[in-house]
């Protein structure tokens, strides 16, 4: 019951705009409502079972934790450059996807591929090739930047479908890889407002266009 209770109320975290996808809210509201989702969900990830780990959910694990951190990395270093709020709330809501994940790797005690929290500093050098090539590209304009950041949502929401629906079957990790979804899912459609509000509309380039629209308009 404890636990059915936690993932409601985290639901509604995430209903309510949470992770920091509203790009109109004040930073410190952000990042209040980002650590209290995170205490949510480590008490969830707490209640739930140990199960054992295959070799796959390990790897999608590690890969993930950079995964969200590479988010995060981009949408500070672009903040820094223009300015734009939604960078900024949402580097926010990135930090709390990859302790989510930190927390994951905590329980199953394995070790933590993010040994240098730097910016800009990844193990997996394909990700390190990505963060390279997202900043050069977000380099370019602001609106470049906004699409850099709609592109990054894009990439998270397949990668955490794939893991869900091909990888895991661990209740905890499937939690959190959910949870991480919908943040995602909320990231993108603040990424698309704030390109809008600026005349430019946004096409996806990775999701299929109905699943982009039934994302956008949820």
């Amino acid at each position: 019951m404890k636990t059915q209770i936690l993932i409601t109320i985290l639901t509604v975290f995430l209903s309510l705009g949470t992770f920091g996808c509203n790009s109109e809210s004040p930073v410190e509201t952000s990042a209040i409502s980002d650590q209290a989702s995170l205490e949510l969900m480590k008490e969830t990830i707490a209640s739930l079972p140990t199960e054992d780990l295959s070799d796959e959910e390990i790897a999608g694990l590690l890969y993930m934790r950079e995964e969200e951190k590479l988010a995060r990395d981009v949408y500070i270093t672009l903040y820094q450059k223009y300015g734009i709020r939604v960078f900024n709330n949402i580097s926010s809501a990135e930090q709390t996807h990859t302790d989510a994940i930190k927390l994951l790797l905590e329980k199953y005690s394995l070790t933590d591929p993010v040994q240098n929290d730097a910016v800009g500093v990844f193990v997996n050098q394909d990700l390190q090739n990505l963060y390279n090539q997202l900043i050069e590209t977000g380099n370019v304009s602001d609106i470049e930047a906004l699409k850099v950041g709609a592109a990054i949502e894009e990439i998270d929401i397949l990668d955490l479908v794939k893991e869900i629906n091909n990888t895991v079957d661990n209740r905890d990790i499937i939690f959190v890889y959910n949870n991480l979804k919908k943040g995602s899912e909320n990231h993108l459609r603040a990424f698309v407002k704030n390109l809008s509000m600026r005349g430019v509309a946004y096409s996806p380039v990775y999701l299929d266009i109905d699943t982009y629209n039934a994302i956008i308009n949820n």
